[in-house]
């Protein structure tokens, strides 16, 4: 059941939070062999009834009832937050993220936290320390990354919408894995306070969905300035999205179009036909920048990470090794143990581009790359409205077929990362499925907007919805 229409049913009296929560835990209960969260939060029943009381009360509660996850670098008080690490293992935050409180202060009830790659490095969700989460199309696949366990969980139908980050494209490229939406908003729409940190200049929370109304309605109540986020933006989000489609100018990225499966191909074709239908002017744009978007964002990202996990040291935080009474070598120890190899690889490349005497040949050359890619995309959209390419060159892999070479797992992120350089909002759509090996796996496409203009997306997204272009399936049940 979508947000919208649950949220509508509570405040009718038709459902009661604490049967809306007591069904998804249900079904969390149901699909744990997918390992979608790491933890369930023990007071959700207790908040259930908070929101009973508050409907009674008169409140105006725009997400009355709905249980919602959120991936397990937010911060919700009383509750571990992990990052998917070991080094963070037991720590209990003590304040919640500015975006959960928003979700809790509409009447949404976290149920739990999400599994993820640990601090939010990956592409496939097998970093998490806690064990892989599984793509509920095909268990031997990964649902993508960072935010998999956020998108399995609205993917197998635990909940109709859950949070997750996105630094390289870890909300959209997982919901092109999973068959959902997933909407990356424009940098500092949505509050970071009480996000852990990867690489602050390209993080954004951002959340999954099964429509492009339960996107409107979530991004609603999140979106907006928040004092305790000096990056966030006095800009209202306009949650009404029309239905209307006007004559829009559509851009098809031209450095998107090789190397896509003959499922990808498919489904640009089937989104490109739909767009024209409605009336959409359809052109190629180049952005040739775009070649150098992986290299430029690894030496953007890493040594953002590499300041960033700086205070995971077994002193600030982390768990420090018993007996060792030097410090350095206790911080060395605590990190040693505590992190995760591809952690470590990308602190170590962090640090290498930020050493003396390679600063400026590798990190301030990727900050130059990033401006031209930024201007590129402004170019473009002098011409365009919307710009448009596969979310991902192919569909869900099989565990370990990546993992094994960084560059390969690197390359899943090819369309994806130049949208977190430039900040600007970006959609994934279910728009079509690859037959694999006797399987449907789900393919999504992306549509990329001008800062700002996330509502853009979804009115774009609703138009698709209203001609039967888009191709949401519920998963096969597990």
């Amino acid at each position: 059941m979508q947000a919208t229409v649950m949220a509508e049913q509570v405040r009718r009296g038709e459902l009661t939070p604490q049967q809306t929560v007591q069904q998804a835990l249900a079904r969390a209960q149901e699909v744990q062999h997918l390992g979608a969260l790491l933890s369930v939060n023990e007071q959700a029943q207790a908040q259930a009834e908070q929101v009973s009381a508050r409907l009674q009360a008169g409140e105006s509660l725009p997400l009355a009832g709905v249980p919602v996850v959120i991936k397990d670098n937010l911060n919700l008080r009383g509750t571990r937050t992990t990052c998917g690490s070991r080094i963070l293992e037991g720590y209990v935050s003590p304040y919640t993220a500015t975006a959960v409180q928003r979700l809790q202060d509409a009447g949404a009830v976290v149920i739990g936290k999400a599994n993820m790659d640990e601090f939010a490095m990956g592409s496939s969700t097998e970093n998490s320390a806690y064990g892989p989460t599984r793509n509920p199309w095909d268990e031997s696949r990964v649902p993508g990354g960072s935010s998999g366990g956020s998108a399995v969980a609205v993917a197998s139908g635990i909940v109709p919408v859950s949070l997750g980050s996105d630094t390289g494209g870890s909300v959209r490229q997982p919901a092109a894995f999973t068959g959902i939406y997933g909407l990356k908003p424009t940098y500092g729409r949505v509050s970071r306070y009480g996000l852990v940190a990867y690489a602050s200049s390209l993080d954004q929370i951002g959340p999954f969905a099964t429509s492009a109304a339960d996107l409107s309605l979530v991004m609603g109540v999140i979106a907006g300035h928040d004092p305790l986020d000096s990056t966030s933006l006095e800009h209202p989000f306009q949650a009404e999205v029309s239905p209307l489609f006007a004559r829009l100018r559509v851009g098809v990225i031209r450095e998107a179009l090789a190397g896509n499966t003959p499922g990808v191909e498919a489904a640009l074709q089937h989104t490109l036909a739909a767009l024209q239908e409605l009336g959409a002017d359809i052109a190629e744009v180049s952005l040739p920048t775009l070649e150098h978007a992986i290299a430029a964002y690894y030496l953007i990202a890493t040594p953002e990470a590499s300041s960033n996990l700086a205070r995971y040291d077994g002193m600030v935080y982390g768990q420090r090794p018993a007996g060792v009474t030097e410090v350095n070598r206790a911080m060395g120890e605590a990190r040693a143990a505590g992190f995760g190899p591809e952690v470590k690889r990308r602190i170590l490349m962090g640090t290498y581009a930020l050493s003396s005497g390679y600063y400026d040949a590798y990190y301030s050359k990727a900050m130059r790359v990033r401006r031209l890619i930024a201007t590129e995309f402004a170019d473009a959209f002098q011409q365009f409205d919307v710009l448009i390419s596969p979310t991902s060159p192919f569909p869900a892999f099989r565990f370990g077929e990546r993992s094994g070479d960084p560059l390969a797992m690197y390359a899943a992120d090819a369309d994806t990362v130049a949208v977190n350089l430039a900040g600007v909002p970006a959609l994934s759509l279910p728009m079509g499925h690859e037959e694999q090996d006797g399987r449907r796996l789900p393919v999504g496409i992306q549509l990329i907007a001008p800062a700002l203009q996330d509502e853009r997306l979804l009115m774009v997204a609703t138009a698709l919805e209203a001609v039967g272009a888009v191709r949401h399936e519920q998963a096969p049940k597990s």
